[in-house]
């Protein structure tokens, strides 16, 4: 017995012994490292320089010319997003970055996002060309930072925009994470504005640039116009007493060289693929059409004389929001236009936002963002919309909030000159219409004289297996009512 007990007591002591000897070695390490990098002429230990570098194995980044090089990857931008194609590189290798730079413009089928740098140093690598395709949690480039406490950043997080072709940063304020980017920061500080006095309205809070314009309207009392944009072409149909021109559409983007005598294939990339599949699904519901004309002539006068107050206030205003607004008071009447049907066609979600949205030729394609919550806006307000949503579709600044949404659909054709149309409807949605341009067209009056008439004739498409050709009709003739007598709808505004 004793024996046993003095052989645990030896054992005991040399696990002591090397535990103290452990623990010896842990505190001296950070000491010795210190001493090393005062004195780097004195040669450690090669424990010691196993310690250091230990020390910055966490940072996943290799030593290159005394800084170490991290890898910028793409990381989860949400929408179940897995690739995006590089649209335009901003660096090249040996550009010098500092953290909020552009790196690059990506695009996915949702929008176009601009890359920024969450570090400072210089792009050793680059990973795509332009036009690849970049995987998500794959790097992006290579940067050697300027210190190795750069590293221990966070790497970058692409998230989903608010705005296409914003540069998504974070900007810590009283110990809060303020979402903005660089311009919108700018803005604000040439304006003496505390971000954190201003609630954003993007996602997560993130604060855009209208939020600091509008804080900035409270402030001061004043009204800021908008940018000035293109109205479309049936915004200003000719007089009554002249023949109506042609319209003058948008130039077209340029269509891929084909070299002669050689098929070209391209893969479908950004928005052409996501209207491929959108369309693919709109080809399983079956669609009902109906065709009708509209009198615009009432319409016609009542904007002449509210435009010039509209400009005044900044803000320009065409037809397009009469019909906007004219459609919202027709789906409080028939909400079975405003509601979507499930995959298994057992259940109908009658939506409570009237999200209406509007068709937009732009040089990245068709584009469809919605004016959100019609219902309680103000034709004014509506018309202030959709002048953002018009700048932004020229700037190619269309995001997936833009995007997304939406509960009804009108296309515009006659800003490029067409008449009628048959629309396809953009799911889960389930009705859509088309507005072709005005025409000043010969039409009798009450009493059977001829006279010119201000006429547009609308095209509208609905999902046959939850809406009859009565309803569409009813809801038709519904908004042409409003329209022929706008008038009329000053009884149903909120």
């Amino acid at each position: 017995m004793a024996a046993m007990t003095r052989g645990t007591s030896t054992l005991f002591r040399r696990w002591l012994t090397q535990q103290c000897r452990r623990r010896s070695a842990a505190q001296l390490a950070p000491r010795l490292l210190a001493t090393a990098v005062a004195t780097p002429q004195r040669r450690w230990p090669a424990r010691i320089v196993d310690y250091r570098a230990s020390a910055r194995a966490p940072l996943h980044t290799s030593a290159a010319g005394g800084a170490p090089v991290v890898q910028f990857k793409l990381s989860d931008i949400g929408e179940g997003i897995t690739e995006v194609t590089v649209k335009e590189w901003y660096v090249k290798e040996g550009d010098k970055v500092s953290q909020f730079d552009s790196i690059c413009e990506v695009q996915s089928d949702k929008a176009s996002v601009t890359i920024t740098s969450r570090y400072d140093g210089v792009i050793s690598k680059l990973y795509y060309q332009s036009d690849d395709v970049a995987l998500v949690g794959k790097p992006l480039v290579d940067i050697d930072t300027e210190s190795a406490s750069d590293g221990i950043q966070e790497e970058d997080v692409v998230e989903t925009p608010a705005m296409a072709r914003e540069e998504h940063t974070h900007q810590e304020i009283k110990g809060l994470k303020t979402q903005a980017t660089p311009a919108v920061r700018r803005l604000a500080m040439e304006n003496n504005i505390k971000l954190s006095e201003v609630v954003g309205s993007g996602k997560d809070g993130r604060i855009l640039k209208e939020d600091i314009l509008n804080f900035l309207a409270k402030q001061t009392g004043a009204i800021l116009p908008p940018s000035p944009f293109r109205e479309t072409a049936s915004a200003d149909p000719p007089p009554a007493a002249s023949r109506p021109t042609a319209a003058t559409p948008r130039a077209p983007p340029p269509a891929p060289r084909v070299p002669a005598g050689r098929d070209t294939v391209e893969p479908l990339k950004g928005f052409q693929k996501a209207m491929a599949k959108s369309m693919t699904a709109a080809l399983a519901i079956p669609h009902l059409g109906l065709c009708d004309e509209v009198d615009l002539g009432r319409l016609v006068a009542l904007r002449a004389e509210l435009a010039p107050e509209a400009r005044a206030r900044g803000v320009k205003l065409s037809y397009m929001p009469f019909f906007i607004k004219a459609a919202s008071l027709c789906l409080s009447r028939f909400p079975v236009l405003n509601a979507s049907l499930d995959e298994g066609c057992q259940n109908v979600t009658y939506k409570a936002s009237h999200n209406i949205g509007v068709a937009m030729d732009t040089e990245l394609g068709l584009l469809v963002p919605s004016v959100k919550d019609v219902q309680r806006l103000s034709i004014l307000e509506v018309a202030s919309e959709l002048n953002r949503l018009q700048e932004l579709g020229a700037a190619g600044q269309l995001g997936t909030a833009h995007l997304s949404g939406g509960t009804f659909s009108l296309s515009n054709i006659g800003s490029i000159g067409g008449t009628y149309a048959r629309p396809v409807i953009l799911p889960p949605e389930v009705a859509i219409g088309a507005l072709g341009r005005i025409q000043v067209l010969p039409r009798f009056d009450a009493s059977g004289q001829v006279t010119p008439a201000h006429v547009m004739k609308v095209s509208w498409s609905a999902d046959h297996r939850l809406v009859d050709g009565a309803t569409m009709c009813r809801f038709s003739n519904t908004w042409r009512d409003f329209l022929q007598n706008p008038a009329a709808m000053l009884l149903h505004l909120k």
